[in-house]
């Protein structure tokens, strides 16, 4: 069903056309493929053979890899509004396949972040230059011992010496060498090509004395864990990662302790920005199963939608999908035209749409009665899916603990001069 954007009236013709493009992908290729993988196991899902790998390869064709680079570096060059128009298309289409996607790109979207011209030429490049998805990134961050924590920075124990990460780094000459693991959580771990890795390299300092770094996963001492089954996004790749005496040179370090904190707020900014996006997408879905499935069932002689009460709950999903695209599209355009982004801006969308899109997916299966739980619906789907963008790229607890801590600290802020 085509859904009114209110916003069209804005939109140029380039616009359009990129929103139908990325709604026909969404609708012929992402929600077909997401079905599929849904019923498979974890290990099939990544075997040979799987829809996944059309899939990648198609979304690569046509560049939505790296729909978040710049096209100086090859990269499609969108404006914010049309980061969100892409980023909501896909959320529709499959918030776990939209997650890779967006995994997939972060190695290389932070290196640009970061600046590194020796990793933007010898890996930026030719990831956007990538026309068959057998180049692949991962963000490795979450670990056995630490979830949410480790974004905790402003907390008391965030950097004293107990705070020690499951993956230490240490410098011997001009390389670092990697011992460690990260948890079965790391979104495309297990067939990721290159890693945005979180490692600790002063654990005096405790997670102060943290690094970032990009690491190829081809070097030595690089073994995965099995893939992760889970109860939703299914279609989303997650296993562990090993290292064990991993050398990479000097230079792949994007950040050392001195500049891991500033670094994070950046990650943490656009991460939760996208989250925000895709949430429009997802709530949008729901609200669109909802009305037309009202419009069909009939109960006491005539279709749900002609009962009044139900035309509420009908209104209430869409008040909820039109708010989040608000929240969401304003803090993209806003953080994508500010240096450094303001996180707590980021960490409101997060928060606020991930559980008003979770809410539209809760009342979707509430509407559909005993139907909403069958697979023959996409409504048990989404909100599986949904309810995991409530942990995803941190709790949204401790999102909003994180965004008072920056109130607390920094506000009131200077007026912001575009």
């Amino acid at each position: 069903m085509e859904y009114f954007d209110i916003q069209f009236m804005n939109l140029t013709e380039d616009d359009i056309a990129l929103k139908k493009a990325a709604h026909k992908f969404a609708e012929e290729v992402m929600r077909p493929t997401a079905k599929a993988l849904d019923t498979m196991s974890a290990a099939d899902v990544v075997a040979p053979g799987s829809p996944l790998w059309p899939f990648l390869r198609k979304a690569y064709e046509l560049g939505y890899h790296k729909t978040l680079l710049p096209e100086y570096y090859g990269g499609l060059g969108l404006n914010p509004l049309q980061v969100h128009i892409v980023f909501e298309e896909m959320g529709w289409g499959s918030f776990g396949l939209s997650v890779l996607l967006g995994v997939i790109c972060f190695p290389f979207y932070v290196a640009c972040l970061a600046g590194n011209e020796e990793l933007i030429e010898k890996y930026v490049k030719p990831f956007c230059a990538c026309t068959d998805a057998s180049i692949r990134g991962c963000w490795a961050i979450t670990e056995p011992d630490h979830g949410s924590d480790y974004i905790a920075s402003g907390e008391d124990y965030f950097t004293t010496p107990k705070m020690r990460g499951n993956v230490q780094a240490r410098l011997e000459g001009d390389e670092y060498v990697i011992n460690g693991q990260k948890s079965a959580w790391v979104s495309g771990g297990t067939i990721a090509t290159h890693a945005l890795l979180f490692l600790q390299l002063e654990p005096k300092h405790g997670f102060g004395g943290n690094g970032i770094c990009v690491l190829p996963l081809d070097l030595d001492g690089v073994t995965r864990g099995k893939p992760l089954e889970k109860i939703g996004q299914r279609d989303l790749n997650q296993g562990e990662i090993y290292f064990d005496n991993v050398r990479i040179p000097k230079s792949y370090m994007l950040a050392d302790p001195t500049f891991y904190e500033p670094l994070l707020e950046m990650i943490l900014a656009a991460a939760n920005m996208i989250m925000a996006t895709w949430s429009t997408g997802i709530a949008r879905a729901a609200f669109e199963e909802a009305l037309v499935y009202s419009k069909e069932r009939v109960q006491g002689t005539r279709p749900l939608m002609e009962h009044y009460v139900h035309k509420q709950r009908v209104f209430k999903l869409f008040a909820r999908t039109e708010v989040i695209r608000a929240i969401s599209r304003n803090v993209v355009n806003l953080n994508l035209n500010v240096s450094p982004p303001l996180a707590e801006y980021s960490l409101v969308a997060k928060s606020q749409c991930t559980e008003m899109a979770f809410q539209n997916a809760h009342e979707l299966i509430q509407i559909m009665g005993g139907n909403g739980l069958t697979k023959e619906y996409i409504a048990e789907k989404l909100f599986r899916d949904a309810r995991a963008t409530l942990i995803e790229d941190g709790n949204n607890e401790t999102l909003e603990r994180h965004g008072g801590h920056i109130l607390a600290e920094v506000y009131p802020r200077p007026p912001l001069d575009f």
